[in-house]
This record gives C-alpha cells, structure tokens and sequence, in this order.
C-alpha cells in the first residue's frame, strides 16, 4: 500500500506543478555509463538469467548532456563538478569554477547544511574525480594530498572505497601529516582499513566513519582475488548508518570501474560492473519500500569507449549470452600471466579456456598466440607498458582478444577513452518527476538542491 500511495502522491505532485520534498536522497552514478551501457547490460542481465535493470525501470527519464566549461567531450572531474555543484567547469578542476579561483559546493554540502547525514561510496579510489567533485575544490584532479585534505574538511559522516592516493605527500605544500592519521586524531573518523568484517560489524551512532578496501577489485574478480565488500554491502552499511529519522541523508553512490573495464574495452567486465551498480540500486529501492520518502536517482557522468550495440561482422545478431562464460577480466588475465611468468602460449591458452568459456575458432587462436609471441618479443627488449588506462596499450594479446569476444557477440568499440553522447538520468521517489526531458548536468544539482530546501 505504501508504494502505491507514493505513486499516488506523486502523480498528484506532477499534476499540480509542484515537487514532493523527499527527506533522503541517494544518487547513484555509473562512471563511463551511458544509454549503450545501460541498454548492453539490459540484455546481458535478462540472458545471464537476473531479469531486467532495476536501474532502468525507475519511471522517470532524462536524457543528459554532459560536455565540460572547455570541451564537448567532459573528463569526470568536470563531469563530477557540474552533477554535483551544478556549474561547469574545466577538465581536470574539482569544486572550482571554469577560472579556477572560486570554490563550488555539492549538494552534498547543501544536504550537511540543512542537517541532513552525508555519504560518498565508490569502488575506486575516495579521492578520484567523481567522489571528489562532492567534497573537494582543487584546479587539479591530480591533487591526491589535497583532495584528502578537502576530505576531512568536509565533515560528512560515511566514505567508502578504495584506498586513498597520495595519502602522505610529504612534498605537498599543504602537508599535515598522513592524512588517515589527521582523519582519526583531528576529525574523529573511525578509519578501518582493508577489515571488511570490522566494516559489517558497525552499528549506528558509531560517529563518523571511513572504509579504504586496497586494490578495490572489478566486480567479476572479486572471488579471485579479495575479501572486498561489494558496492551493495557498501551502499546497505551507508544507509543502515547514515539514516536520520529527524532530517534524513543524502548518499552518492559511485560505480567508478564502470568507466575503467569501458577504457579497457573488456565487455563483459564492463557488464559486470553494471551488474554490481544495479546490486546496489536495488539495496536502495528495498529501504524505498519501507521509506518512500526516499528519491532515488541514477546517472552517468559521461560515456566510455564509444560503445555501440552492433557490429558489422554479426549482422542484426546480438549475442549477449557468449558473454556470460567470461569469469575474470582481462586485467586479471594480465597480471596472472606476470604473476606466473607465463612464456609459453600453451599453458595462457589453458587458462583462457578455463576462464574464458567461449568459441574461439582455429584462426582466432592463430592470431593470439602470434600476438602473444610479439608481446614476449617486446618484454625481452625491455619495452615497459603505459599504465594510463586511456593511453595506447603495446601488449598486443589482450586487446585482440578482447576485440574478438566483443565482435563476436555483437558490440563495437570506438574509442579508448571518453566520448560525448550524452547519458541517462532515471528517477523514482519524491521529487523524480522533475527528471524528464532533455537536461544539462548541472540541472541535477539544481533539482536535488531544490527538493531538498
């Protein structure tokens, strides 16, 4: 009863002109995820056998620009700022303006101010681009130090996620100290780190927290390689101790190696980590159930590798279910071939087939293993890869096969790194009938500040 009265009211709402004011906001946002990731893993859901995307069946929708203050294809740090301060500005700034002199400040500061509970969650690290457009005002993305600094200012009560980068800069201008150890002894943060039980084990009233997971893993290597929680683990923790019966929370919740497996053109990694997003959403559309004051909003900051839903060699076939046999990301693949010295195609190709249940045809084999003998050549030679996860890669192997399982089940690749198409903004709860249309980014801010005044 209680969900059909909400939709009740805010049918009611819409109809009148005017916004239901919810009292808790949790917005979610996928990291490289646009309307072809969204759509892609629709279908991979249905066929892997888990229905469709709670994240697509909210009832309201925006399409969503999402250029920055100085280019039409945004970086996250630009992309982050205009979601959550509604302002542009340039790539590379953080809570600053296109000038780079004045600060901006998130909804989340909003939502602190008007004595809400704030919390950011991320599966990459706490000071990246995305979380930091919450909380941070530095020129510079790049400004771990700094960004952590800006961190511990912000007093918000539940972060979550990677380890942070830069976390004792010494030759930073500003430096304190460590700035885990300034977190505890002068912000009064439990910090727990790498203790996923002590994280579970935490009960309300427990005051201010911050979880670090190192080496947060992809969603579909987590069973290989940690004892990480999951985003939905994350997301349910952040609710069970950031909800406030008196004036409610606000919560962002990042999906932020969305946009990593999209640079790295693994697709089924790439699905995966929607997956672990959607996982997450539903946590939050089960406490919606019992507190339909609750508005829940999904977005994207900006799209990642020019993802298309078809490829010429396939015709009008869509092939999802090839995906599903795919157990570890490509990445994974890499580091097991340094990890066991692998020189010998032989024992690489037992392990693709063992974690790769796929149809490799003779040919395709032919042109890995002649791919893999050139990226023994190059190591040999002393060649070092790029670790810039948007820069051209040497290693040959996995990109050809990671090009093979995409065109094979239908999905092309334009890029390695960020494109302009615009995203999806869905919507559900109070207040989401303001989400329709064609919006700018930095309408998303507006509307949250808005509903929550």
């Amino acid at each position: 009863m209680k969900s059909l009265s909400l939709s009740i009211i805010t049918a009611a709402v819409a109809l009148s002109g005017f916004a239901a004011q919810p009292k808790n906001v949790i917005l979610f946002i996928g990291d490289g995820m646009s309307t072809p990731q969204r759509m892609t893993a629709e279908e991979f859901s249905r066929k892997s056998g888990r229905g469709p995307l709670a994240l697509n069946n909210l009832p309201f929708q925006a399409t969503t620009r999402t250029c920055s203050a100085n280019s039409l294809v945004t970086d996250s740090a630009a992309a982050a700022t205009a979601i959550a301060c509604g302002q542009k500005t340039k790539n590379g700034s953080l809570g600053v303006d296109a000038t780079g002199t004045n600060r901006l400040y998130s909804s989340a500061t909003f939502a602190k101010q008007h004595g809400k509970k704030v919390g950011i969650v991320t599966t990459v690290t706490i000071n990246h681009a995305t979380p930091g457009g919450f909380y941070a005002h530095r020129k510079s993305r790049g400004d771990g130090y700094g960004i952590g600094l800006d961190l511990i200012k912000s007093g918000f009560d539940f972060f979550a996620g990677d380890e942070l980068t830069k976390h004792n800069d010494k030759k930073h201008a500003e430096y304190r100290g460590d700035v885990y150890e300034l977190a505890e002894k002068e912000a009064g943060y439990k910090f727990i780190r790498n203790d996923t039980d002590a994280l579970r084990a935490l009960k309300p009233g427990c005051g201010r927290v911050w979880f670090v997971h190192e080496k947060y893993p992809f969603s579909i290597d987590t069973r290989a390689t940690t004892k990480a929680p999951t985003l939905a683990e994350m997301t349910a923790k952040g609710i069970e101790l950031l909800d406030n019966p008196d004036r409610g929370f606000f919560m962002m919740v990042e999906g932020g190696k969305i946009d990593w497996a999209g640079h790295a053109n693994d697709a089924a990694t790439n699905m995966r980590e929607l997956l672990a997003l959607d996982d997450a959403v539903k946590v939050a559309l089960e406490f919606q159930k019992k507190n339909p004051d609750t508005l829940i909003v999904v977005t994207g900051d900006h799209e990642t590798g020019g993802m298309s839903m078809g490829f010429q060699a396939t015709g009008y076939n869509f092939y999802m279910d090839k995906l599903v046999g795919q157990k570890v990301s490509v990445a994974r693949l890499e580091t097991v071939v340094k990890e066991r010295r692998i020189t010998e195609f032989s024992a690489l190709r037992e392990y693709v087939e063992e974690n790769f249940k796929f149809d490799f045809t003779d040919e395709d084999w032919k042109n890995l293993e002649k791919a893999f003998a050139e990226d023994l050549a190059k190591m040999k030679k002393g060649a070092k890869e790029n670790e810039a996860y948007d820069a051209v890669k040497i290693a040959r192997f996995p990109h050809i096969l990671k090009g093979i399982v995409s065109h094979k089940c239908g999905i092309g690749w334009s890029s390695g790194a960020h494109t302009a198409l615009p995203v999806l903004t869905t919507a559900g709860g109070p207040g989401a009938e303001t989400f329709h249309g064609f919006i700018d980014n930095t309408d998303i801010s507006k509307k949250l500040n808005s509903l929550m005044q």
